[in-house]
């Protein structure tokens, strides 16, 4: 069981949880939800003993594991085989580490062909017996660990979050950043544990990975603790919501879906609540102000009355924080581009010997807005990093229009550096008053002291929205966006798609979110790995949903 008991996490002059209790019971499912910088992540940070908190204890379960937002390779796990780094998730990896050990010295200690010993010493026999002991006794906990069972079930799990054979082979450090973040995940659901702690679970997952984990998480008998903006997992894999917002943590039974039913009530009656309390406070003080100024029973009277409105204000609480509307920003217009803004003529491009797709051409003008559609694996961000500039191409060429500027949005985040403040990032992109910088932060959500927090303090939703803000501003005429809407709540969502809807440039996007896409209104679809270059229409959504 998870026991959290009087947690406060303070974040700068930011308080993000305060006085926060509650459990997590063996085998519950429980989301953890609120919008975009409610300290969600750090939340979960906390809880998995990556940060220390201001105040409070955290009560761990023996066995658990935890899935960060961002993954990175260790240096240690960089240079493993895929299927290798999965199989370390359980003792049964060491286990076979030791067999082979114990395999090699019994061979060492093994007679030669004429009846002697390796080493001519009649004492080898006695070693020889001792190491065959010791290897009958590690492939005895070996098979009852399930050891002989251990490589099929991670095979299992790795193709069910939508891992092929050919990613296991190959080193955990040449894998993408989603195939990293996929590895990872079916090396934390094939470990298992008394808790999984899971940051995002089903982002660069496609809609096959995202079902398959859904039905892994509801039968798991670990506890889940999940932070996801995926409403389909929140609405079949969870059991109870913890909502965040203000420092303030609420709990409610259910899935996702009956927490929004029970927010509303709860906030209806908050509302009635306070608007009787704020009449009976008004009287109150009205019926004191007429005892004020009377002999000594009516002061006394008076006072009283200011004591009971106290009392009333009190019991009011912590202010409840209220949704902000974005600001409306005019976006400044980014230069002119020529006509024709790229050219794309015959791209090729192989890992190894496995290749990823061949002969790609296709022509982007000014304004257009291209949707990179496919399968995972089918190669869009591998084609949308050769465009940018990030990967060469093995055959092919792109040549870029006049007075174009190119601006890249990659996943992973690499241009947002600890130590540097949200403000500070925005000037590198852009030479415009402070103001103008905060207006167009604060539409993406990113107000008031967020403007001087440091970036590296980000949760990976605010990161996004950084990230795309810098880029609004850059002036950068053509814009290459790799998910841009992962990590976003609704709000989010909502308020970068009005920001592109509103650039006056032009965008490459790969995108699995339907709504986004079709809010967006793509001129024109690549179909990958075939590069088939068609007209968008919404029959293309099903396979946004399914890339």
């Amino acid at each position: 069981m998870l026991e959290v008991h009087g947690l406060t996490i303070d974040l700068g002059h930011r308080v993000l949880v305060r006085d926060a209790s509650f459990q997590v019971a063996p085998g519950e499912k429980v989301a953890l939800v609120g919008p975009n910088g409610a300290g969600k992540t750090t939340l979960l940070r906390t809880i998995a003993g990556e940060l220390e908190p201001t105040s409070g204890r955290i009560l761990l379960p023996t066995t658990y594991g935890w899935l960060r937002q961002d993954v990175q390779a260790a240096p240690d796990d960089a240079a493993k085989i895929g299927i290798d780094h999965i199989l370390a998730g359980r003792d049964t990896a060491a286990v076979a580490a030791e067999l082979e050990l114990a395999l090699a010295e019994m061979s060492a200690l093994s007679p030669n062909g004429d009846g002697q010993h390796q080493n001519g010493a009649a004492n080898n026999k006695n070693g020889l017996d001792r190491a065959v002991k010791r290897y009958g006794i590690l492939e005895e906990r070996f098979s009852t660990l399930g050891g002989y069972q251990a490589e099929a079930e991670a095979r299992r799990i790795a193709a069910g979050v939508g891992l092929d054979d050919d990613v296991l082979t190959r080193r955990v450090g040449v894998l993408s950043g989603g195939q990293r973040r996929r590895l990872e995940l079916a090396r934390l659901l094939y470990a298992g544990g008394e808790l999984l702690i899971l940051d995002e679970p089903t982002n660069h997952l496609d809609l096959d990975a995202k079902a398959w984990v859904m039905q892994f998480l509801r039968s798991s008998r670990s506890a889940v603790l999940v932070v996801s903006h995926d409403i389909a997992l929140l609405d079949n894999a969870i059991d109870r919501v913890i909502a965040i917002d203000g420092g303030i943590l609420d709990l409610y039974k259910g899935t996702y879906t009956r927490y929004l039913e029970q927010r509303t009530a709860r906030e209806a009656q908050r509302a009635r609540d306070d608007r009787l309390r704020n009449q009976e406070m008004a009287r109150l003080s009205a019926t004191a102000s007429r005892f004020r100024g009377g002999n000594q029973t009516m002061a006394r009277k008076a006072k009283n009355l200011d004591r009971r409105v106290e009392r009333l204000a009190a019991e009011g609480g912590v202010p409840r924080p209220r949704r902000r509307p974005f600001p409306k920003v005019k976006w400044p217009d980014p230069p002119r581009a020529g006509d024709v803004v790229l050219v794309a003529e015959g791209l090729a491009k192989s890992y190894g010997e496995t290749p990823v797709f061949d002969d790609v051409s296709f022509t982007v003008e000014r304004g257009d807005t291209l949707l990179i559609l496919g399968l995972n694996g089918a190669g869009k961000t591998t084609l949308l990093r050769i465009v940018a500039g990030l990967l060469p191409a093995d055959e092919g060429e792109i040549r870029f229009g006049a007075n174009v500027g190119l601006g890249f949005y990659a996943q992973e985040h690499e241009d947002i550096r600890p130590g540097v403040s949200v403000l500070d990032h925005m000037r590198e992109r852009a030479d415009i008053p402070d103001t103008d910088l905060r207006s167009v932060i604060g539409h993406f959500g990113l107000t008031g002291e967020a403007a001087l927090q440091d970036a590296g303090t980000l949760s990976g939703g605010e990161k996004t929205k950084l990230a795309l803000a810098r880029l609004i501003v850059s002036r950068s005429n053509l814009l290459i966006l790799d998910e841009p809407t992962n990590n976003l709540d609704t709000a989010s969502r909502e308020a970068v798609l009005g920001a592109l809807q509103r650039y006056a440039g032009t965008i490459i996007v790969v995108s699995h979110d339907a709504e986004f896409v079709l809010g967006l209104a793509p001129d024109r679809v690549i179909v990958m790995p075939d590069g088939d270059l068609l007209s968008f229409d919404e029959s293309a959504l099903e396979l946004v949903e399914l890339a």
